[in-house]
This record gives structure tokens, sequence and C-alpha cells, in this order.
């Protein structure tokens, strides 16, 4: 059953530079034109126009489509706690706190508006007020590479399009190894992101995680066509072992 979230707020567009040159592509050969410049630039716009038709519809609809989604196919208890890491303007992080109403949502972020235009806290702390928010939430200032948070506090960790934007490959890895560390036994992690998803599962092949997989998100992610596809990453954290004296398994003769 879909626990789809009403949006309320005011996400901005990922990547404004990005979408603001694929417009520039189609607008620019149309003004050259009108000034007098020859014809043949007509042809340009329409190329353009697609990949910029494809990006405006990932960032303003495709990508909040793919993450209700996957936020329903966790089946959330709704008591969880959830670290969202490149909250941005809080997409991700009021759709995760609509599902924990007896849980609690902490937002990290270092409020850089050339990856998310008018990316700042202000604008987060009003998003997560018109969207009516129950659950507890917390914004953090604080890079992924070295999260002020302890070992194992969190039930389920999110990132949607930020881990990306860390430069290095092993700055990528050491974000995607703290986000596990500050998993709880049994907890889950789940990213959808582009470009250097292969970094992020390298990281996780150095923990214990199970279940590691990444998958494709589809067109509705396009970020201008399939040649800049979005990834699905996901792992879990293997429960805790069980104490001394406690079985590790249920005994089959309670049932009976």
């Amino acid at each position: 059953m879909s626990n789809r979230t009403v949006r309320k707020g005011r996400y901005g567009v990922d990547g404004p530079g990005w979408l603001s040159g694929l417009f520039a592509g189609v607008a620019a050969p149309l003004l050259a034109v009108a000034a007098g410049g020859p014809r043949w630039l007509l042809r340009i716009p329409p190329v353009v126009a697609a990949p910029a038709g494809l990006y405006l519809h990932s960032t303003l609809r495709g990508k909040f489509l793919v993450w209700e989604e996957e936020l329903d196919a966790l089946r959330l208890s709704g008591d969880e706690h959830v670290l969202d890491l490149g909250c941005g303007r809080g997409a991700v992080l009021t759709a995760v706190a609509h599902r924990v109403p007896k849980g609690r949502v902490t937002g990290v972020d270092l409020w850089r508006s050339v990856d998310q235009s008018g990316n700042n806290e202000r604008a987060t702390t009003d998003n997560i007020r018109r969207a009516g928010i129950v659950a507890e939430t917390e914004l953090l200032t604080a890079d992924m590479r070295k999260l002020p948070l302890e070992n194992g506090r969190f039930d389920l960790v999110v990132s949607s399009m930020a881990i990306h934007n860390i430069p290095g490959a092993a700055g990528r890895r050491d974000a995607v190894r703290e986000a596990y560390r500050v998993l709880k036994p049994g907890g889950r992690l789940l990213i959808i992101d582009i470009l250097h998803t292969s970094d992020y599962l390298d990281a996780l092949h150095t923990t214990d995680a199970v279940n590691i997989s990444r998958t494709g998100a589809g067109p509705r992610m396009w970020w201008s066509g399939p040649w800049v596809g979005t990834s699905v990453v996901s792992a879990e954290k293997p429960p805790a072992d069980p104490g001394p004296g406690e079985p590790s398994h249920p005994d089959p003769s309670e049932n009976d």
C-alpha cells in the first residue's frame, strides 16, 4: 500500500548550473538567429530541448516518484530513527518523516546552492513546517565524510543525489563508510545517485554489509538522457550477535 507524500514545500532544482546550461543551449541559437545569425543554428535547439526536458522532469517530478516507491518498499514500522545525508531542502527528509510519525529524522548538509538551487537550512526548516511533520526532526551542518554522530544510531540511512558531489573516489568511499558506521545492527542503507556509484559498492564491500545491490532507477531519473542515468544502491548491516545464553534462532518447540 502506498504512503504517497503530498508535497507542499519548495524544493528547488538539482544542479542548477547544468540545467541553466541546457536551456542556454536552446535559447542562445534562437537569439543568435533573431539577431541576424546563420539559420543553420536553428538545428541546435531541438537537439538540446529533449535532454533539457528530461533533466527538468527528473528534478521536478521523477526523483520524487522513485523515492516514494523505494520508501514504500522498505515497509517502515513508523518508529525508526533515520538519517538523510545531503538532505538539501528536504524532499526526501519530509517523505521519510511522514512514514515515521513516532520516530526521528536527522538531516545533514553543507547547504551548497551550487548543488541545489536555494539550498540553505532556513529553506529546509520552512519545508518541514509546510509539510506538517509529526516526527521529530533535526538539521546538522556537517561533512558526510566525517559525521559528528555516534556509531549505530540509525535504523535507516538515506541519501539522494548528494554523495557524487564529493570530490575524489576516496572521499566518496569515506562518506559511504560513515553512513554504514552510524547504522544500527539490522539497519538499512539506501542511496540514489549518479555517476560514481561503483565507488559506493567498493566501500560497502570493505565492510560486513550484506544484501548489497545496485539497480537502475529508470527513465524517470535520466538527467538529460540514459547516458546520465541514476542508480539505487542498497545494503544492510547484519543483526547483532545474540548475547550469551540467548538462542541464535527461535526454538521450534515454542510454537508447538
